[in-house]
């Protein structure tokens, strides 16, 4: 890509600039995120089709300042279509962009919008969540291997619930695990079961697990966050980018994996995937996450 370009993309005339600007320290330039965010497209836009983004943008690197963008900017192409979502109370409604097509996904690029969240719910039923999330969080000295251990535990016990979940990388040092839905459910469901199976967890593992909201609490253990199962939360989309000191990417794992990797010297290095990574695992496995979408589960009674 040369320094400023205007891309035909699906009919669609997408304005890049700064493309030689580096945004990770590493030298992983503008040009290179938007290479990454054209390849993976047409398996990360299922995940973001129909959802309110929430934006978390990097205008002059990953080192310098970052914030999180919701309102949906008014500079906006018209063809980048908004959804209003009513906030919580005694706050204003947000307009929240849609990236539902390969086009408004590069506009978010260009904006330097490296990590992309978004919420349990489509925007058309914004009450009703699609999955189930569990946001394993190592507070130091825990690491990620103490979140696949605890990932492999909420594994078993969904199993036992009748649940199958699927596991991907937070792209920083977590791990995050869903399980898919697809039927009528609300967040007070989606909520309750998922405190009540991290409490059980934290109940086997008391020296390593920790459900308390307090940060306190955190150092040397795995939080796991049941409350992302909330209408107003988001969680970083499959596939997104993150801010670290190299690219790194939230990717979809197969348990195998993170077993393989909990048994091996190298364990952390091996679940840290950068762009060219993840374009080449798909490219080979295919779409890991797919399940997330389609799979139809019901909830226990709490």
């Amino acid at each position: 890509m040369t320094a400023a370009a205007s891309l035909k993309i699906g009919g669609k005339s997408v304005r890049v600039s700064n493309l030689d600007k580096p945004l990770y320290p590493g030298g992983f330039t503008k040009g290179q995120v938007l290479e990454y965010y054209m390849g993976i497209a047409p398996v990360m836009l299922p995940y973001l089709r129909g959802r309110a983004v929430t934006m978390r943008r990097f205008p002059d690197g990953v080192k310098s300042g970052t914030f999180y963008q919701k309102n949906c900017p008014d500079h906006r192409p018209p063809w980048v279509g908004t959804v209003r979502v009513e906030s919580r109370v005694g706050e204003a409604p947000v307009d929240h962009c849609l990236l539902d097509e390969r086009a408004a996904l590069l506009w978010a690029a260009n904006l330097a919008a490296l990590e992309i969240h978004v919420p349990m719910a489509r925007a058309a039923k914004p009450d009703r969540p699609t999955a189930m999330v569990f946001d394993l969080d190592p507070g130091p000295p825990a690491t990620l291997p103490d979140c696949i251990r605890i990932g492999l535990r909420l594994r078993d016990l969904l199993d036992r619930l009748g649940l199958e979940c699927l596991p991907k990388t937070s792209g920083r040092k977590g791990l995050h695990v869903y399980v898919p839905l697809n039927t009528a459910v609300t967040f007070d469901q989606t909520k309750n079961v998922a405190r009540a199976v991290a409490t059980h967890v934290s109940e086997q593992e008391p020296k390593l697990v920790n459900v308390n909201m307090s940060k306190a609490q955190r150092p040397g253990k795995v939080f796991i966050d049941w409350s992302q199962n909330d209408v107003h939360k988001t969680t970083v989309c499959a596939y997104s980018l993150r801010a670290t000191e190299e690219p790194r990417v939230s990717t979809p794992v197969t348990w195998k994996e993170l077993e393989a990797a909990l048994a091996s010297k190298g364990r952390e290095k091996a679940l840290n995937f950068s762009p060219a990574d993840v374009l080449k695992r798909v490219e080979k496995l295919g779409d890991l996450f797919l399940p997330v979408l389609k799979q139809r589960q019901v909830l226990p009674s709490t």
